[in-house]
């Protein structure tokens, strides 16, 4: 009788523990279950693919996004092998066996009949036994993504729009107008003007007003070598030539899909080159250097130039048909020599913005120093006004500007001007006060970011005779 109590107690614990264990268990189910459920919301959020493959690259597991890319449902990729989707092969085979990490390799992907490129990354799974590969995780990503980033760090995007664009004269008024318009179409612009005039600013606010979200890439045709400018354009493939990248290197133009290509100084690139990229302008498809078949890409060629493209066609040193194909919306952009009234408006702009960024009190400028501004040539155009204005900022010891302060280049053909600031010579013409009134009202209006109640407190005026002023000198709001 004893032992079968003591028999019965022992079942009664056994039972105990059993129900504890398996409370225990679902819990542990659940947790696991959980983090399942979780780990998929995740790998469904990303926008890259993932794959999981066992270590003879059978797939077992992918996202929606890898999916998408292979277009297959999860069960018809399931059990199928990576290697099937891939021309080149040598690599997952080495990674699997090897365990040695793939980064960013460039790899074209078997999608149904037809091929794209895309951009690999590997990491092989182990067991305890850091010798034991179990399998790898696969991260596949779109190029287009990889070279946005790649634009963005190296500077290439457009920070302006038609509105950073300083100017009131009616040259400069339309001009804007005609840009903005040509903006909305699709169709390669033609920049012309002198050096300094802003064409960068105007290709930078086209981009902005057509495709803000697409790379902006820049290229100075004149500052590239020529034995570089082809692959710099173009890209290569590994291996190309000496010193080439072993991945290879997408040029700019593959950096530019979706966005703007800006050739800046067009009439330098070396004639040999413009009938490539003549043939890249037709066709929409890019080969890079040492390579065997040809990418999509879309974008759009502002191009621009100081020099008369038109007779180097006639001389034989720009090709004729390239010249039509970027010529087709051209717009010349006027000298600052023939924007008088927007001189003072633009020294009064660089004035508070290289002194609101530098700390600085702003200082005024003199009846001379302005005299001298009006009268200057400027054949470095708005670059050179606003060196010249910046140069003055930095070396006047006061609150205001004289003509000694101004650039060395300004004077030297000048020496009626005395030194001392003080000793107003009969040769320093006091200007019209509907000049310092014109130029002062379109100041404050600047300064005040075209608040009326704000301007007309600063010059102590009245609302309705500032709107007066406004419209007698028709100062554009």
């Amino acid at each position: 009788m004893g032992v079968a109590i003591e028999t019965q107690i022992k079942l009664e614990k056994s039972n105990d523990n059993l129900i504890i264990a398996n409370s225990n268990l679902k819990q542990v189910n659940e947790s696991l279950e959980t983090s399942y459920n979780m780990l998929e919301a995740t790998l469904a959020f990303t926008d890259e693919g993932l794959i999981t493959v066992d270590r003879f690259g059978d797939i077992t597991h992918m996202n929606q996004k890898a999916s998408r890319i292979l277009r297959l449902t999860h069960s018809e990729a399931i059990s199928r092998n990576i290697s099937d989707f891939l021309t080149d092969k040598s690599f997952i085979t080495k990674a699997l066996n090897c365990g040695e990490p793939v980064s960013y390799r460039e790899t074209i992907f078997k999608i149904g009949k037809s091929e794209e490129t895309y951009l690999l990354t590997i990491r092989s799974t182990h067991s305890q036994d850091p010798k034991i590969i179990r399998g790898a995780v696969i991260r596949i990503v779109h190029p287009d993504k990889i070279n946005a980033l790649a634009s963005l760090r190296a500077g290439s995007q457009a920070k302006f729009g038609f509105n950073d664009i300083i100017g009131d004269c009616n040259e400069i008024k339309k001009v804007k107008g005609i840009a903005q318009r040509f903006s909305l179409s699709s169709e390669n612009i033609l920049l012309i003007g002198e050096s300094g005039t802003g064409k960068e600013l105007f290709a930078q606010a086209i981009h902005n007003n057509y495709c803000p979200q697409g790379p902006f890439v820049a290229i100075n045709c004149a500052s590239m070598p020529r034995s570089l400018i082809e692959s710099e354009l173009f890209g290569y493939e590994g291996g190309s030539f000496t010193g080439a990248d072993s991945q290879g290197r997408p040029g700019k133009i593959e950096l530019a899909n979706g966005g703007t290509l800006f050739l800046d100084e067009i009439g330098d690139m070396p004639y040999e080159v413009q009938a490539v990229l003549l043939r890249v302008l037709e066709d929409k498809q890019v080969m890079r250097v040492g390579g065997k078949r040809y990418q999509e890409v879309d974008f759009r060629v502002v191009a621009a130039t100081n020099r008369n493209l038109l007779k180097m066609v006639k001389e034989n040193q720009f090709r004729e048909d390239l010249y039509y194909r970027l010529s087709v919306l051209r717009i010349s952009i006027p000298p600052l020599r023939q924007r008088e009234h927007d001189v003072l408006l633009l020294c009064q702009y660089f004035i508070h913005t290289y002194c609101d960024k530098t700390g600085r009190s702003k200082p005024q400028m003199s009846p001379a120093a302005v005299k001298k501004i009006l009268e200057y040539n400027w054949p470095g155009n708005v670059r050179q006004l606003e060196n010249a204005i910046i140069y003055a900022i930095n070396i006047t010891q006061s609150d205001v500007i004289n003509v000694e302060h101004l650039p060395y280049e300004m004077l030297e053909d000048d020496r009626e001007f005395s030194n001392d600031k003080n000793n107003i010579t009969e040769t320093e013409e006091i200007l019209p006060l509907r000049v310092w009134e014109e130029a002062a009202i379109k100041s404050t209006l600047l300064k005040s970011n075209n608040s009326i109640a704000h301007a007309a407190s600063i010059l102590q005026i009245s609302k309705s005779t500032l709107y007066r002023k406004i419209k007698e000198y028709n100062i554009a709001l």
